[in-house]
């Protein structure tokens, strides 16, 4: 017995040595950060920011690599079979979340236990719109005419899966409504559909709305949070018609599963520094954003809330994947 202890005390003398050894050596080579989606929305801007200011601090170039298909779930595979070493990293959004219900068992990896989080970034309302020529105010006029005509109103939907999907989704639950979905490959092709009055209704990023709003190009109806937002300050929130409603888009950054602790401490002291950075809040407030910059507990638990949400909206609702 003593000699088994003897050894395993010498065994811990030389990892703690090591592990010390193998956080200070971190990052040794470019970092990639993976994102599901195509470049030059809300999700890949954050994500360059986030890589640009990371590496700045850390003297290793962070690249941004582009995995776009199936909601996400292609650069969310690549990035749970990479070596969970800290030199791959994955930028996500409330699609993360939204694929365990939307794909079940057919999903290729699991959003909490194949991932070690490191911060939840910013989360942030979206808007819902209407054409001009919508005969409604409100949000309570939506849910009046939708009643009196199932199945007649429509709403664009920019990219099935996403967070705006789900904002629809959880309406028409919430609501107890039938209103029919129009899939668009992104958010700018269904805004611009409402602006043409070919679709009336959709739930729109902020930051792509509020430009079409002031131009008086379509009417905010209402924000997918619990309060008004500085964008758009006479806009009431949805939940003052539908108590309890709340449909906010989180975006994050998740390591492979199994990162050493004194790994993590690092990429997560780094990240939160960037997501704190005075001109990120400045781009994310006006439209209602929330820098979060949380520890990894923190993003954890969130996930877990998160995902069993809209897996539940997904059943109550029977949303499909593209």
């Amino acid at each position: 017995m003593k000699k088994l202890v003897a050894l395993a005390t010498l065994v811990l003398a030389y990892a703690a040595p090591w592990t010390a050894a193998q956080a200070q050596a971190w990052p040794s080579k470019p970092i990639r950060i993976l994102v599901g989606v195509t470049t030059g929305g809300t999700t890949d801007t954050l994500a360059r920011f986030l890589g640009q200011e990371m590496g700045k601090e850390l003297g290793q170039p962070v690249i941004v690599e582009n995995r776009v298909g199936a909601g996400g779930n292609i650069a969310a595979e690549a990035a749970a079979r990479a070596p969970a070493d800290g030199h791959t990293l994955l930028f996500v959004n409330t699609s993360h979340s939204v694929n365990m219900g939307l794909y079940g068992s057919r999903a290729p990896y699991d959003a909490v236990k194949d991932f070690t989080p490191i911060t939840q970034v910013s989360t942030g309302p979206a808007v819902l719109v209407a054409a001009k020529d919508f005969p409604g105010k409100d949000a309570r006029d939506v849910i009046a005419l939708a009643k009196a005509q199932p199945g007649k109103l429509d709403f664009a939907v920019g990219g099935l899966g996403t967070s705006i999907h789900m904002a629809g989704e959880l309406f028409k639950m919430s609501a107890g409504v039938d209103v029919v979905n129009i899939p668009y490959k992104g958010s700018n092709p269904a805004l611009l559909d409402v602006v043409g009055g070919q679709v009336k209704l959709m739930f729109a990023p902020v930051i792509n709305a509020v430009p079409q709003v002031k131009a008086g190009k379509v009417k905010a109806l209402g924000v997918t949070s619990t309060t008004r937002i500085p964008a758009l300050p006479d806009v009431p929130p949805i939940a003052d018609v539908l108590p309890g409603y709340e449909s906010t888009a989180y975006f994050g950054l998740l390591a492979p599963a199994n990162l050493p602790r004194d790994i993590l401490a690092r990429p997560h002291a780094v990240a939160v520094k960037a997501a704190q950075h005075p001109e990120l809040r400045a781009r994310l407030e006006p439209d209602g954003s929330r820098v979060v910059a949380g520890t990894p507990e923190e993003f954890r638990a969130f996930l877990v809330a998160d995902v069993e949400k809209w897996r539940q909206v997904v059943k109550a609702t029977g949303a499909k994947p593209e």
